[in-house]
This record gives C-alpha cells, sequence and structure tokens, in this order.
C-alpha cells in the first residue's frame, strides 16, 4: 500500500514552504495544519526542523507532544538530531520514528547505534540529493545549502548496510516546483535497495504520483506544497489514488 504522507517543515514555532528548500514562508501553525492533515486521512506525518542544524538541536519536543496527544498515525522527526540521546528525547515525546541526515554524514556509526537501540524500523535516513550530472546525484545537507561530497547511491547503500530502515529521498531540484518528482532519482534507488523510499519534492498535481510509483517504484510520497496551499486536498487524492491503485486504502 503506497503511504501518502504530509511533511511539514519547521522553523521555529511555524510550519514554513520554500522552493529548492530556499526563500522560506511562513504558512502557519504546524499544530493545526497536521491535525487537519490527521482528519482528512494523511497515513503518517513527518516534522523536520528545517534550522535545527544551525543551532545544533532540535526545537520540536513541544510540538511532538502535543501531535502525539491528538493525532493517531505515525509520526517520524527530523533535524538536529546528533546522538542516541536526542532520539530517545523525541521517541520518549511521542515520535515513531527519527530522520537523520547532518550528524550521520561526518559520523556514520550513528546509524549503527540508533538501529541497535530502536531498531531499524524506528531510523529513517533523510537524504536531500541534487543533480550533478545524467545518473548521478550529490547528497546535501543543510537544505540542499551544504555539499558533503557523497555520491547518494552509494551512501544509501552504506546507510542500509548500517541499519537505516527507511529513506526519505529528497529531490532538491523539483522541491516546492510543483513539476513532479524526480522518478529517475527515485527509481535509482529503489532498484538497489529493499527498504522502503519516501519520494519527496515536486509534487504537483495527483498524476505525479502515478508517475513516480508506477515508475519509480516509490513506497511513499511526502506532500507538502499541495496540501499546505489545498491546491490538491488531501482527500481527493487518496480518492483518485484509491481509483487507480485498488490495493491502497480507501477514502474514510
Amino acid at each position: 500500500m503506497t503511504r501518502l504522507i504530509a511533511r511539514l517543515d519547521i522553523k521555529g514555532p511555524n510550519l514554513i514552504k520554500g522552493v529548492h528548500l530556499e526563500g522560506l514562508r511562513v504558512i502557519g501553525d504546524p499544530q493545526l495544519f497536521a491535525q487537519k492533515y490527521y482528519q482528512d486521512g494523511a497515513d503518517e506525518l513527518i516534522y523536520i526542523d528545517s534550522v535545527a542544524s544551525l543551532y545544533g538541536r532540535n526545537n520540536l519536543v513541544d510540538i511532538v507532544k502535543h501531535t502525539a496527544q491528538n493525532i493517531f498515525i505515525p509520526l517520524t522527526v527530523g533535524g538536529g538530531v546528533r546522538s542516541v540521546e536526542d532520539a530517545n528525547l523525541l521517541l520518549r515525546s511521542g515520535a515513531d520514528k527519527v530522520a537523520i541526515n547532518t550528524a550521520c554524514m561526518s559520523n556514520p556509526s550513528l546509524i549503527n547505534e540508533l538501529a541497535n537501540r530502536f531498531g531499524s524500523q524506528c531510523v529513517v535516513l533523510s537524504i536531500e540529493a541534487k543533480k550533478t550530472s545524467k545518473g548521478h546525484w550529490e547528497a546535501y545537507t543543510d537544505n540542499g545549502r551544504e555539499k558533503t561530497g557523497k555520491d547518494v547511491l552509494s551512501w544509501v547503500l552504506e546507510a542500509v548496510e548500517r541499519g537505516v530502515g527507511e529513506v526519505l529521498l529528497t529531490s532538491v531540484d523539483q522541491e516546492g516546483t510543483k513539476k513532479g518528482f524526480d522518478v529517475e532519482l527515485v527509481k535509482m534507488v529503489t532498484d538497489k535497495i529493499s527498504v522502503p523510499v519516501i519520494a519527496s519534492g515536486g509534487m504537483g498535481e495527483i498524476a505525479h504520483i502515478f508517475k513516480v510509483i508506477s515508475e519509480g517504484a516509490a513506497d511513499a510520497v511526502a506532500l507538502a506544497n499541495v496540501l499546505h496551499y489545498d491546491t490538491q486536498p488531501l482527500k481527493l487524492i487518496r480518492k483518485e489514488m484509491s481509483a487507480k491503485f485498488p490495493f491502497m486504502r480507501p477514502v474514510s
């Protein structure tokens, strides 16, 4: 069953959105949006603290606690997770999974530590990918600002070997453009690993989801812009998806 996941990027107390992870605009109160997406039938939520790496900490604990009291679907939280203790705090606050990016670039053994302590099902590798040449993408950090020199596919393969249980794959090139997911990028990754891959970045119309599922073999899609601005309501997306892919959870 392909999951429809609402992605909420947070800066301070605000839900924000940009293009190519830049030019961030304040959208509103993330908890109100999260509640709406839950009521509209989202399968999961992803919270990403977009400035956590700048300050060396995740500031979402209070938001996560409130969300966990009112929303009863899986919740992934990322940004600023630098240690087992950071992850433990978020999980104890109500997160079901933690997403890691910057910290494990410099300390890949963090993946092993998290998987050993909490189980692979709790560890999500978040990748911000930029295309460098035909068939090649580089992994970035800090909202697509910092180069790492790591090839996306090589990094994914290493991370899965170390214990990652899921991959959140964001195309920085497509993010916020509403021109569609980077299907070539997604397929490159799904062809090589067995853990679930969440396609993120570029959703503009329902046909884009059809394509990344049928051609890219994505296990889930992360939706942000189209939900925040209500250009493609979640209930409509699920209705269309259920008709196209009967194995999906139907509209409630």
